[in-house]
């Protein structure tokens, strides 16, 4: 590994991933969500292996973040669903991304876009069905489906798809609002819309409830190989998770029983041992939360992170182990490696492994390892480099 803090990314763990979920969920299509930096694992090198290996749509957040992909050379489908009140949809429209509308007012301004264009927007329509987040309200469905026609019938726009987004809170919400999203797709088609796409699974419900599938599904944390459930794991799933976050031993200290450890000294050593220091903290997107409560792995042995999490390092007690400046310490990865999970940090920390992933820092540089066909990559395989810096949005849509 080159420098001391390193986010490493196997893409073809999530290529594996992308075949994988789409043979089990079997929609006709697809939609790999890259927002927020592709969950911090680097948007243009996970949106170039996700279409690669299967999936014909991106989902993103906003605009901004379509934009980018268009910049990186990305031309397949890009849905883009949360906006500025004030936001302008040229550029989206004028370089063929979908926008994902959920009031009246958004449907007027893609309109007024389009029409300053001479050109026809694609949009998707997103409706309310319990979350109460973003969302067309439902009594007023049939005023926005007019609406939509009406421009349709203008020219103005087309629209694409029907979308809406589950809670996940019970199986009976869930099913309530399949019930309420079936019964938005019948009053748009009664309105004279005939989307070619309808979607409401993200990767939980794409797993567990078929009757969400329609025809596509938006895969976002099953695409990185993390799971979104309580009662199962990555492996449970066929999934491979794709990030590895490490670092290096900076300094090697020997300490006496009774020796306090960083901020507050919440932890005294029990016993004379060592400690190691590892160089990434909260600044990197390691939760302070999870001080005293996870563990890395180093030299094929796992140790506890002890006293509080600072913002650029964190302790160690490596107790009498050979442990050595210089050496690789690996917060998480693949458990399959004997690695942490990101679960085990988001258990540790009191989140969920989705803000483990995406909040890894910008001063953590993401690289992306060459693996021969088929054999994902290793947290020890020779990786290449890339500058993408992360970003953070701690609500997965996918």
């Amino acid at each position: 590994m080159t420098g001391f803090r390193e986010a490493v990314v196997d893409l073809g763990a999530i290529a594996a991933n992308v075949a994988h979920l789409r043979t089990v969920v079997g929609t006709p299509h697809l939609m790999a969500v890259v927002k927020a930096n592709a969950y911090g694992h680097g948007a243009l090198p996970v949106a170039r292996t996700a279409l690669a290996a299967g999936a014909d749509w991106l989902g993103v957040a906003d605009v901004e973040e379509a934009l980018q992909l268009r910049d990186g050379g990305i031309d397949a489908p890009i849905l883009a669903w949360l906006h500025d009140p004030d936001v302008d949809f040229a550029p989206a429209i004028g370089r063929g991304i979908d926008l994902g509308l959920s009031s009246a007012r958004q449907l007027r301004q893609a309109a007024d876009a389009a029409a300053a264009l001479g050109r026809t927007a694609s949009v998707q329509l997103k409706l309310e069905t319990g979350l109460n987040r973003n969302g067309v309200h439902e009594p007023d469905w049939p005023d926005v489906f007019a609406l939509a026609a009406g421009f349709e019938r203008a020219g103005l726009l087309s629209v694409r798809g029907l979308f809406s987004h589950l809670s996940n809170a019970s199986p009976a919400d869930d099913a309530d609002a399949v019930g309420r999203f079936e019964r938005g797709v019948r009053l748009a088609a009664e309105a004279g819309l005939t989307p070619s796409l309808i979607h409401l699974a993200s990767t939980a419900a794409a797993l567990r409830l078929p009757a969400a599938r329609f025809s596509l599904v938006r895969i976002g944390i099953g695409l990185y190989g993390l799971s979104p459930f309580d009662d199962q794991s990555s492996h449970d799933l066929g999934l491979v998770p794709a990030m590895t976050l490490r670092g290096r031993v900076a300094a090697v200290r020997r300490v006496a029983a009774g020796a306090g450890v960083s901020y507050d000294h919440l932890w005294r050593a029990p016993e004379d041992g060592n400690l190691a220091l590892v160089p990434l903290g909260y600044a990197d997107g390691v939760p302070r939360q999870a001080s005293g409560a996870a563990s890395v792995r180093i030299r094929g042995g796992t140790h506890p992170i002890v006293g509080r999490i600072a913002m650029d390092q964190f302790v160690v007690s490596v107790g009498q182990a050979d442990v050595a400046v210089g050496d690789q310490v690996v917060l998480f990865g693949d458990p399959a490696t004997g690695a942490p999970s990101a679960t085990d940090w988001a258990d540790a920390a009191g989140t969920i492994n989705y803000e483990i992933v995406t909040r890894v820092g910008h001063r953590v540089p993401r690289s992306y390892p060459q693996p021969g066909p088929g054999s994902p990559a290793g947290p020890d395989a020779a990786a290449a480099p890339d500058a993408t810096p992360a970003s953070a949005a701690p609500d997965p849509e996918g």
